[in-house]
């Protein structure tokens, strides 16, 4: 390797170092490391194209957002996202997206993010209006962010991520501000609280004010900036707003945890349980130190029962270490709240990666949590695509690291969700049922299958979505849409959108498929075939292919079409399609409007004559 392409590597291999813990760093710090990442982004973004995600993204703001911008670029390629930016003029929101012939329009971004400022109301209710007049002036406002949300539906597939006011620290009527509903303050939260009960699927609200409060509303805002550069708060509160909008867009390109990696001793009581044995580890609810662990089981407990995939990943003989979950009466997790559990004496690096084959995740989908440093640093080393969160050496302040370090955010909340992480632990029950089974079939039979698959209504399309963007291995062409998209398609006659759903006898599993279907000419092309890999082989794929071929001839086509884009995750489908009986095909047998959508894509037909019913066991 010549010198100066070494070099060149040592500088990427420093930058992206200097990159990993963004959140800890100061805005000083942030904008210096930007600067100097801008000099080679081209650079970084040519050689690391293969696992970078590209998007549009437009910045519309009340504020200036120059140096926001600056910052958030760091925290998307932090996430893997390589964003092509559109920054408009401050305060033009409504000039920006009420006139059509806007740079905005031409621009077509993916995502856009509306950044607001209660300087933008202009006018509040006078003191002692009547409720006629305070839900006047709230319906006058609210229809106001409507209507920019519904204008913005003309850019097709673009997501909306919208910032709710931060209400401003000074108070006309001091500690009264809240006694009477036509103050300034009770007005704004009523505008932020209307505008949440109206929001579409296409958009995303961030609390602000959430924001504002967490940081301190005097440190929040900054007068002085913003009288002299119309900046919209403290430049200090840039990384915590910028990790979040960052993590948010990076859900919608797909990039989401699922699954936080516990260690034991020190991390979960306190002492350690083989040397001080069940009665020594400290989960005393009358020491202060035992308190906060006790607190932290039950902050992740929170984290468990809203879907999040719970392991343990600890140095200890097995036996031992299960005695705390078993008989520790102060213990708020239970061994039925863990999904995987290793303890061995191995190193925890490889352990992680079993971690991540057991339950059939990505390893990128793991978040690592060990009190020890020296463990953090090889998951690091060895396993950069995990994310390791910097623990405090006090566990009061456990729960603090992790809530702000932002890496369970998700850009929606399904009833799947919810079931998702009981879901993994039934995964035992079910490997015990096949055991006493001699042949497969008869332990498929033994599940009790039901499912569904329909057209998906306002209640499932966000479930819908979530799936296709979440979904990694079984996805023939790894295509991300956003909410508005999916609605679009649904609205169209283009398209066929169905879900499949799923239960059996131990879980009621949601909805665990998504399927966008096109119909060109005398052809249905499958654009979109999604699954969780929570339930494959149980005759899932075999009832979805099913369902395509029906639709395939009441719609009147001779042919369905299918496309197969291989990525370094979705082998498990690279013979999905020929298994169903399609043939491979170039784009001139084809001979219609369907092309390769990439160079090394696959395209594949079967004609509907000579496709047979694949046998199941699920009753649809």
């Amino acid at each position: 390797m010549d010198l100066k392409k070494e070099n060149r590597l040592f500088q990427f291999k420093n930058l992206f170092q200097s990159m990993h813990n963004l959140f800890s760093k100061s805005d000083v710090e942030l904008l210096s490391l930007a600067s100097k990442f801008n000099k080679i982004e081209q650079e970084y973004v040519n050689l690391n194209s293969d696992f970078l995600i590209k998007k549009k993204i437009a910045i519309v703001a009340s504020y200036t957002t120059y140096h926001w911008l600056e910052i958030l670029k760091l925290f998307l390629y932090a996430n893997c996202v390589s964003p092509t930016f559109y920054e408009a003029e401050y305060d033009s929101i409504n000039m920006e997206i009420l006139d059509d012939t806007s740079e905005l329009y031409h621009f077509q971004p993916d995502i856009l993010f509306i950044g607001t400022h209660h300087k933008d109301i202009k006018k509040f209710p006078e003191l002692f209006s009547t409720a006629d007049e305070i839900d006047k002036w709230l319906e006058t406002h609210k229809n106001n962010y409507l209507n920019l949300w519904s204008k913005i539906k003309s850019i097709s597939g673009c997501q909306i991520i919208h910032s709710l006011f931060a209400i401003p620290f000074y108070r006309q009527n001091g500690v009264l501000e809240n006694n009477y509903l036509f103050t300034k303050e009770s007005c704004l939260k009523k505008l932020n609280y209307a505008l949440t009960l109206e929001k579409p699927a296409h958009v995303t609200l961030v609390d602000m004010d959430y924001f504002s409060a967490l940081f301190g509303k005097i440190n929040w805002f900054d007068e002085v900036n913003y009288y002299i550069s119309k900046q919209g708060y403290s430049m200090s509160a840039f990384p915590l707003t910028a990790n979040t909008i960052a993590r948010l867009i990076a859900c919608y390109c797909g990039k989401t945890k699922k699954c936080l990696v516990l260690d034991l001793d020190n991390t979960l009581w306190g002492g350690v349980i083989g040397d001080d044995g069940l009665d020594g580890i400290n989960l005393d609810p009358n020491n202060a130190v035992g308190e906060a662990y006790i607190a932290f089981q039950r902050y992740v407990k929170l984290l468990k029962e809203r879907g999040i995939i719970l392991a343990v990943c600890s140095k200890n003989e097995e036996e031992t270490a299960k005695q705390a979950f078993l008989k520790h009466p102060d213990m708020i997790l239970k061994l039925d709240d863990i999904a995987c559990f290793i303890a061995n004496w191995e190193d925890k690096a490889g352990n992680v990666k079993k971690i991540a084959n057991f339950l059939n995740i990505g390893i990128d989908s793991l978040v690592f949590f060990d009190d020890n440093p020296a463990e953090r640093e090889i998951i690091r080393k060895f396993l950069p695509q995990v994310e390791v969160i910097e623990v405090p050496e006090d566990p009061a302040h456990y729960i603090r690291a992790l809530e702000l370090s932002g890496v369970f955010e998700m850009t929606q909340l399904s009833r799947e969700d919810l079931s998702r992480a009981d879901s993994y632990i039934a995964d035992f029950k079910r490997a015990e049922l096949q055991e006493q089974f001699v042949d497969y079939d008869s332990y498929l039979q033994s599940l009790e299958m039901s499912g569904i698959i329909a057209k998906p209504g306002n209640a499932e399309l966000s479930r819908f979505v979530q799936l296709i963007n979440k979904s990694n291995q079984f996805n023939l062409r790894t295509r991300r849409y956003t909410d508005a998209t999916a609605e679009n398609m649904l609205n169209s006659n283009e398209f066929k959108l169905a879900f499949c759903s799923l239960k059996d006898k131990f879980t009621n599993y949601g909805i665990i498929s998504s399927l966008i279907l096109k119909k060109i000419d005398i052809y249905l092309f499958i654009d979109t075939w999604v699954m969780s890999c929570r339930v494959l082989k149980r005759g899932v794929e075999q009832a979805v292919f099913n369902y395509i071929s029906d639709m395939a001839k009441k719609s009147g086509c001779k042919k369905i079409i299918g496309e197969y884009i291989p990525t370094a995750k979705n082998k498990m489908v690279e013979s999905l399609l020929n298994n169903f009986g399609f043939n491979v095909i170039t784009e001139t047998k084809l001979n219609c409007a369907i092309a390769k959508t990439e160079q090394n894509s696959i395209l594949y037909e079967i004609n509907i004559k000579k496709i047979e019913l694949k046998k199941h066991f699920i009753k649809i």
